[in-house]
């Protein structure tokens, strides 16, 4: 008869609890940590009665495509009549770029004038800049200054201006202020 063979099994080590030294001194555990108060907000519970408002199709809207996730129209639809990447005679050089904004529009992030009243003149106006300031939260496809100006707010002299779009009020009142537009990159 073959003798059996008998391997010692290693007995398994429990993992060590995690503990962190937290700044007052006490240990913290990782099974202990919840977050802060209020920072959470409760689940909102579907299908639980009528008085809880979120019954039947419980906030996702209608039937079919609507209530599908990523349903819904793309940007470029157009009600239903033929799009236009279908309406194109297919030649080369022929383009209805500027007809589909869903895609092709360009879209600026708007400053007015008043909003550079208080601007420093060291200081070059550039999208970065204006980021930086709090004046814009994103440049988006470009940054534009339009002019609308309100009365006793006057612009500071000497303002240098980069990679920024203007309308023509906003010009002709920047160039009677003295300020300097880069044309080459604009």
């Amino acid at each position: 008869m073959a003798e059996k063979k008998t391997t010692s099994k290693k007995a398994k080590k429990a993992p060590a609890a995690t503990a962190i030294a937290s700044p007052s001194g006490s240990l913290m555990r990782l099974g202990e940590l919840k977050p802060s108060p209020g920072s959470r907000p409760k689940r909102q519970r579907i299908g639980r009665g009528h008085g809880s408002g979120m019954v039947k199709t419980g906030g996702e809207g209608g039937k079919g495509q609507t209530v599908r996730s990523g349903g819904g129209k793309g940007p470029a639809f157009e009600g239903g009549q033929t799009p236009w990447a279908r309406r194109l005679p297919h030649a080369r050089g022929y383009s209805q770029k500027g007809r589909d904004t869903g895609h092709f529009g360009t879209r600026f992030a708007v400053v007015n004038l008043h909003q550079l009243a208080q601007w420093d003149p060291g200081v070059e106006v550039t999208p970065e800049s204006l980021k930086e300031k709090g004046v814009l939260k994103s440049a988006l496809d470009g940054v534009k200054v339009l002019g609308g100006a309100r009365t006793g707010k006057a612009l500071p002299t000497g303002l240098r201006f980069r990679d920024i779009a203007f309308s023509s009020s906003a010009r002709e009142a920047l160039t009677a202020a003295g300020a300097h537009i880069d044309e080459a990159t604009e």
